[in-house]
């Protein structure tokens, strides 16, 4: 069995928090609607581990802990003209975006905020710390999460 890749996948709590997850158990991960994000979750495998950030709210940080359980989906937003992730460009000959299905691993017991995430990690680190990163997907090393783990002990 190969190793987990690592990624922090952003989410308003106020859309879809870590709650949601653990209420629902399972989600899609739909309605990326950023070329880089979307290959970035194009190249997640089974298996992989995803830190949920609580992001736009007072303070943002790490709350949870996701796992990837399917890839390669189509995201069903894009065909729905009620939906604000309705694409007019996209059809079911050639959908423009997809998405995963992640499943709920737990709540951390404390959020390590962005403050505390920028004072311990470089930018080389986490991406999440570079100045004018807007990505809602990002990609970590197995080391920055064993860190991150380090500092946010085990979700339960």
């Amino acid at each position: 069995m190969t190793e987990p890749n690592y990624w922090i996948m952003k989410s308003e709590p106020d859309a879809y928090g870590i709650k949601d997850l653990q209420s629902e158990e399972q989600t899609l991960w739909d309605g990326i609607r950023n070329y880089q994000a979307r290959n970035l979750m194009r190249s997640m495998g089974i298996g992989d581990k995803a830190f949920f950030y609580h992001s736009n709210c007072k303070p943002p940080g790490i709350v949870g802990l996701m796992e990837v359980i399917e890839t390669n989906l189509i995201d069903p937003t894009q065909f729905d003209p009620n939906s604000k992730y309705f694409d007019p460009k996209s059809s079911l000959e050639k959908p423009r975006w997809d998405c995963v299905k992640l499943v709920y691993r737990g709540q951390f017991k404390n959020q390590l905020t962005l403050q505390e995430i920028r004072s311990n990690f470089t930018s080389e680190e986490l991406l999440l710390v570079r100045k004018g990163n807007r990505l809602s997907i990002t990609p970590m090393s197995k080391e920055t999460a064993q860190k991150l783990f380090s500092f946010l002990g085990e979700a339960s």
